[in-house]
């Protein structure tokens, strides 16, 4: 009977921590940008001379991907410019490992750059997509359009699968396996492949990233398909889905996940700007959306009034919430942000939004919103933080960051944490009322949304990992 209770005990324990981890991007499934799990987040996060901060570690000198925590190991992408390795030299994309406790650094993945150069894998922008890690796997999309699954301990364990990687060393990453979709699918990514994946009940689900040729005009590839499913203990390829409207650009957001009586769906925002709702077990169409006016038109340049969809979708309550965005690169201009109600058949363009944000009000957005308490926070590219009230769809309150914003809001504690490109921070607190509790500057852009795990807040700038601590 002891023995009983002390395993029940120890599970419990373990669980609990397992609970504070931040496995990846947006921490659950359904990606909605909240952690109601930490508290005693930290209030000041300047750089110098803070007792707040814990530590911090050398990225490359740009990094897209957000952090990841797990069993005392903070994963995250960059490139190589930081040149850990003394014989590893120029352009690369990274996966770097480091110790959750102190920063130390463990060991890093390295990917050579593809030759066909910056319209499949644009110089200098690592490895952009943010990893997910189950039990002792690591599963990210690198730069060559490759599904990875890593051993989280690297090759310090022994090699545990693939055993012709081109860096080896115990301060180098150990493949299980790659699926490669350039190959096995005829996948052309346009400048880069940077989904997220999403496990699943023994899938992989991810964008492939199939997109168009240098000039802008044709579709090398399309036949290849937008979405696939992989089984995560093999590689294999279990499902694609490719019955999208037209690649209007690129495809570079995440899929999420999320349940309508019982019956989950994988939700993913294809590269034609419509939303997409598969079975996970077979990816058959469930319902799908047009996030644009349909007189909309596509431009070259993003010059038009069509969009593209580079946030990830949020599933809440059973409705996806979504903004549509184009490349930074083509700036501003007039964008929407949907409630979808996810309990449609088919296309649900005319009759699935339960409501509309957007036209002169609300500008193209990068940004996966947050939703607590009746409110929804999403910022768009030109800065603007919108606090929408999240059953009418009316705005509460705006905030003006005054600098471009690529990632997120993050909510926790009771706090809005929101990075921008002029590398600032800021606080705000969780409300109907805005209220300013804090702002820093963190030496160079923030391009990446804020992870909290174990008490800790973890920040990626540009080129340094910053973890804070209230103490």
């Amino acid at each position: 009977m002891k023995k009983v209770i002390v395993s029940i005990l120890v599970f419990a324990l373990l669980t609990t921590v397992q609970a504070a981890d931040w496995t990846l991007w947006g921490g659950s499934m359904d990606r909605n940008m909240v952690n109601d799990k930490e508290k005693n987040m930290p209030t000041k996060l300047d750089p110098k001379d803070n007792p707040q901060l814990l530590w911090v570690a050398q990225l490359g000198s740009q990094s897209y991907g957000n952090p990841v925590i797990a069993d005392g190991r903070v994963f995250v992408g960059t490139n190589n410019q930081a040149e850990r390795h003394p014989d590893i030299k120029g352009d690369k994309g990274n996966i770097m490992a480091f110790s959750e406790k102190d920063g130390t650094f463990l060991w890093q993945m390295v990917h050579d750059k593809l030759k066909a150069g910056r319209v499949n894998d644009w110089p200098l922008q690592g490895v952009c997509s943010t990893p997910q890690v189950v039990g002792n796997r690591l599963y990210y999309v690198n730069n060559r359009c490759e599904l990875i699954c890593a051993d989280v301990e690297g090759l310090a364990n022994g090699n545990q699968g693939v055993q012709n990687e081109t860096y080896k060393g115990e301060k180098h990453g150990d493949i299980i396996w790659a699926y490669d979709m350039m190959e096995e699918l005829g996948v052309f990514p346009h400048n880069l492949a940077t989904s997220s994946p999403l496990v699943k009940d023994g899938l992989v689900f991810l964008l492939t990233g199939n997109g168009v040729d240098e000039g802008h005009l044709n579709l090398p590839s399309p036949l290849s398909p937008a979405f696939i499913a992989v089984n995560a203990e093999t590689g294999e390829l279990v499902w694609e889905f490719g019955e999208i409207e037209q690649v209007l650009h690129g495809q570079w957001s995440s899929p999420a996940y999320g349940e309508i009586g019982g019956k989950g769906q994988v939700v993913f925002p294809g590269g034609d700007g419509w939303v997409y709702a598969l079975e996970p077990k077979t990816g058959k169409l469930i319902w799908k959306f047009d996030c644009n006016p349909k007189d909309s038109k596509w431009e070259l340049g993003g010059t038009g009034t069509r969009n593209n969809l580079i946030s990830t979708p949020v599933f809440y309550k059973g409705h996806v919430y979504i903004g549509v965005g184009q490349d930074p690169e083509h700036g501003s201009g007039i964008g929407h942000f949907y409630k979808i109600d996810a309990s449609g058949k088919g296309d649900i363009t005319k009759t699935g939004a339960k409501w509309h944000y957007g036209n002169k009000d609300f500008g193209r957005t990068m940004s996966t919103v947050s939703i607590k308490d009746d409110l929804v926070y999403v910022s768009e590219l030109d800065g603007i933080l919108h606090v929408l009230d999240e059953k009418t769809g009316k705005p509460v309150w705006k905030h003006d960051l005054f600098a471009a914003v690529w990632g997120s809001t993050m909510l926790v504690d009771g706090k809005v944490y929101i990075g921008d490109e002029d590398g600032d921070i800021a606080i705000l607190k969780h409300g109907k009322e805005e209220k300013v509790l804090g702002e820093f500057n963190l030496g160079s852009a923030v391009y990446t949304t804020p992870s909290p795990a174990n008490g800790v807040l973890y920040i990626a700038s540009r080129n340094k990992l910053f973890a804070f601590k209230m103490k």
